[in-house]
């Protein structure tokens, strides 16, 4: 495939632009990197407000006798495993497309799923049909991670990535406070009318993406600027000549960097334990805390809240570290937290019988705050340790392991180990993990470390 033929139609790469004046670039670049760090932030922070609203009006649903809980779990797992597998392959898409263009039109489409939820009672009528476009929905969710990695490889170089992906992660955190709100809104706007809970988020995307649009940019050389490792003078861990490649297919590039990289598939192998740890204990905390720890229904839905706040300050601090502590090593500071989530695990689960519900509830906080710097990390690495124009598949390879296996391997597996073999095996299984986890990232860090010598 030529570079010409990739350059053609709505939602290709632009190609360089003529190089701008050293005096033009000086103060255009800085401005222009805040400007696409904003688009990137409150564009996937929309995707937040649409992933799947269900499970907060749920309860709804199934008192009006609309849905009952397996399908409640039919429709979440759809959309879960659909936005697992175009993770993937959105990833293939994005490497070759516009950032500007990608990411806005995938939150456009899954607003307009989410509008056809609330207003065509048809999809609701039939839980084949629900499922079906939850599916669909979950697919247009995958057009979000892959251009923002894209923008973060190209505008920030590999010494400063840390910092700056670990801020864009937390508009994760940002989106599902804000559905949270949202739906709260529409709720009491309509008398607990259900389909606000779809409508009005879904309207709120509509305007982020257009507020993307016009924020983002693809990359440096298609606005006439320098390739960021030369604007900062911070080589890249990993290069190769982009020019030999672009006359490949993308199935020999994928083949070559994503699927046969050794690091890469241990990458993906990290992400699995990784994913499995965060929703093993953030699905079944509520339950845990409720049945074991004895805390009020009211008390185990914090204990889920706590673990999603303190992600945002402890995937900050694991930035910094990465980038100022362990000097861009990011397998290192993987390994230091998810020490640090093993012995936390260790003490959520050994706590006395009859200690007083704060004391369960700061540990299952503080696992929160540790686990979301690895589940940064492993995405970060996969920008850091593959080339740029492969950089948003490898991130998706690896995206497409931790939810599809991960996420999977956490809501039913631990159920089936909570089910049959009680709380102690399920605890030792996820220590077991967490430690496994650390042996995946020091293999890594013998990649890492070569990439960095060079």
């Amino acid at each position: 495939m030529s570079q010409n033929t990739r350059t053609k139609g709505l939602l290709a790469a632009p190609p360089p632009a003529p190089r701008l004046s050293p005096e033009v670039i000086a103060t255009r670049y800085p401005r222009l990197r805040l400007q696409v760090f904003v688009g990137i932030f409150i564009g996937y922070a929309g995707f937040y407000l649409i992933r799947n609203n269900l499970p907060l009006v749920a309860a709804i649903l199934e008192d009006n006798g609309q849905i009952n809980k397996f399908g409640i779990g039919l429709v979440a797992n759809a959309t879960l495993i659909s936005y697992g597998f175009s993770k993937f392959f959105s990833a293939i898409l994005s490497d070759r497309s516009n950032a500007r263009y990608f990411l806005p039109l995938g939150l456009a489409l899954s607003a307009v799923a989410n509008l056809a939820v609330a207003f065509v009672p048809a999809v609701t009528a039939s839980l084949a049909i629900f499922a079906t476009v939850m599916f669909i929905n979950g697919w247009f969710q995958g057009m979000g991670w892959p251009p923002s990695g894209r923008v973060l490889v190209h505008w920030f170089s590999t010494s400063e990535r840390g910092i700056k992906t670990s801020i864009w992660n937390v508009a994760h955190n940002v989106g599902g406070v804000g559905a949270g709100a949202l739906v709260a809104l529409g709720l009491q706007l309509t008398g607990n009318d259900w389909t606000s809970a779809f409508w009005l988020p879904a309207i709120v995307a509509l305007a982020v993406a257009l507020a993307a649009f016009l924020l983002i940019r693809d990359t440096p050389e298609s606005q006439g600027l320098p390739p960021i490792e030369e604007y900062r003078d911070d080589p890249a861990k990993v290069s190769v000549d982009e020019s030999a490649d672009s006359s490949r297919s993308a199935w020999s590039l994928i083949k070559e960097h994503v699927l046969m990289n050794r690091t890469m598939v241990l990458l993906a192998l990290a992400n699995v334990c990784v994913y499995a740890l965060r929703y093993g204990i953030l699905v079944w905390a509520p339950i845990y805390l409720t049945q074991v720890r004895g805390a009020s229904v009211t008390g185990g839905i914090a204990g889920f809240s706590l673990f999603e706040l303190a992600g945002i300050g402890g995937t900050i601090l694991c930035g910094v570290l990465s980038d100022k502590v362990f000097r861009g090593n990011r397998s290192m500071t993987g390994i230091a937290f998810m020490i640090a989530v093993a012995g936390m695990t260790a003490i959520y689960w050994l706590l006395p019988e009859g200690v007083p519900i704060w004391m369960p509830l700061v540990a299952v906080t503080l696992i929160g705050g540790l686990i979301y710097g690895p589940v940064m990390l492993i995405g970060l690495q996969a920008l850091d340790l593959s080339p740029r124009h492969v950089a948003g598949t490898a991130a998706g390879f690896t995206g497409l392991f931790g939810y599809v296996i991960g996420a999977t391997m956490a809501s039913s597996g631990v159920g089936f180990l909570v089910e049959n073999f009680g709380w102690n095996v399920t605890f030792i299984a996820l220590i077991a993990i967490a430690l496994l986890t650390v042996v995946f990232l020091a293999l890594i860090n013998r990649d890492e470390k070569a990439a960095l010598a060079r």
